[in-house]
This record gives structure tokens, sequence and C-alpha cells, in this order.
């Protein structure tokens, strides 16, 4: 259960640091355009923003849900 846990963590890491990286390629025009991969996907012209907030909370949800994996089996 422990690499279940460390991939779940991993996996909300990443869909939060590309949310975070998001709004701040939105809110600086482009300087951090390394950060952004919703930058590069061209569907998503004038709902960037949206996705990246969606992307944080996503995060966010799943960093907590795999907290409570680790504490399920305890």
């Amino acid at each position: 259960m422990k690499g279940l846990r460390g991939f779940i963590g991993f996996l909300g890491f990443v869909l939060l640091s590309q949310g975070l990286g998001g709004i701040a390629y939105e809110l600086t025009d482009g300087r951090f355009h390394l950060w952004a991969l919703t930058a590069r996907i061209g569907f998503l012209d004038g709902y960037r923003m949206y996705v990246c907030v969606v992307l944080v909370a996503l995060g966010l949800a799943v960093c907590v849900a795999a907290d409570s994996v680790g504490k399920a089996k305890k």
C-alpha cells in the first residue's frame, strides 16, 4: 500500500504544480512558460485559467486522498 500512496501523492503533486504553474503563466503573461503544460494545448484558448483552477482543486483532492489511503490501513 505504501507504493500506491506514493504514486497517488506524486500524481496530486503533479496536478497541483501544473495548476499553480498555469496560473502563474496566465498572470505574468507567459513568463513561466516551462511550468505550464496547459499553455501548449491549443483547444484550451480562453479557458486556461479555469482549467488551472480545476487542476489545483483536483491536485489538492488527490493529495488528501493519498493521505487517507495511508491512514485507512493502519
